[in-house]
């Protein structure tokens, strides 16, 4: 989906008055995000993706009544508008600054002080898109780049159903970044909440692990979040196992993109080829 089909979506829904040529694209992947007056749409790429939306919807209410700061959703229902699901939201007031890593590990201690929801949520299948990913990347990508993530996942796939977690499972944010939290006037903000989960919470730490690793974050921005949260996963003898998950989950997530976007191909191939190296410290670039 492209900027172009998913504002003829976007004019499908009926959101708002306005033109759509009014409204501002936020983001553009497995969502293309638009902000729209007071509010904000999220277009999926794929009917497939409408559960996951629904789930999405469910998981703001549920925070909203344990008082977690996090986006709330405007409309309580996912449509299914030309084959893409639709969810709007209510747009938040403008950053006050940029969120850091200290302020993801004040929510996410939030977080994982909470008990399970009353409804049924996933547990966090880092790996359970990367069919989808490869497949949405076809001819694109080498067929040998292809079966050598599709192995990589079955293998990360048994290793981690195997591990024994150092803390309590329970509700995870499951894409743990500082991208993902809003900092308004009243303080830090979740959003993206489509991958909660309940699962190990050493998920939603392994992401800044990682991050460090392998996207150049400062080793005192790193410091910063274990401070706050209280721990290092690194500590944890399973660190490895989900950050090769959560390598290979990237990889293929990147991929997608790779038949529109020549960057996307170029920096799929870098993180394949560092990954069949073995060479943990090649450079990521954020996509």
């Amino acid at each position: 989906m492209d900027e172009a089909r998913a504002r003829e979506v976007l004019a499908a829904a009926g959101v708002s008055p306005r033109p759509t040529g009014d409204a501002r694209l936020l983001a553009l992947g497995e969502n293309a995000v638009f902000a729209v007056g007071g509010l904000v749409v999220k277009v999926g790429r794929d009917a497939e993706l409408l559960d996951r939306a629904r789930r999405e919807l469910a998981v703001a209410a549920w925070l909203a009544e344990a008082d977690v700061p996090a986006v709330r959703a405007a409309e309580p229902r996912a449509e299914l508008v030309s084959g893409h699901p639709v969810t709007v939201w209510h747009r938040l007031s403008d950053p006050v600054r940029p969120a850091e890593p200290r302020d993801l590990a004040e929510l996410l201690r939030v977080v994982h002080a909470l008990p399970s929801p009353d409804f049924a949520l996933p547990p966090r299948e880092l790996l359970g898109g990367v069919e989808r990913w490869l497949r949405l990347a076809g001819d694109a990508i080498d067929p040998a780049d292809a079966a050598y993530l599709r192995a990589r996942r079955d293998g990360f796939a048994s290793a981690a159903a195997a591990l024994v977690p150092h803390l309590p499972p329970g509700p995870i944010h499951g894409d743990a970044l500082p991208r993902n939290v809003h900092i308004g006037p009243q303080g830090p903000v979740l959003v993206d909440l489509e991958t909660f989960s309940v699962d190990l919470r050493e998920h939603d730490l392994v992401v800044m692990a990682l991050s460090r690793d392998r996207y150049g974050l400062p080793a005192e921005a790193y410091d910063s979040f274990t401070d706050t949260y209280g721990w290092d996963v690194r500590a944890w003898a399973g660190c490895s196992v989900l950050r090769g998950a959560r390598e290979t989950a990237s990889c293929a997530w990147v991929a997608q993109h790779a038949p529109s976007n020549p960057k996307a191909l170029a920096e799929f191939r870098r993180r394949v080829a560092s990954l069949r190296d073995g060479d943990e410290s090649v450079r990521w670039y954020p996509f």
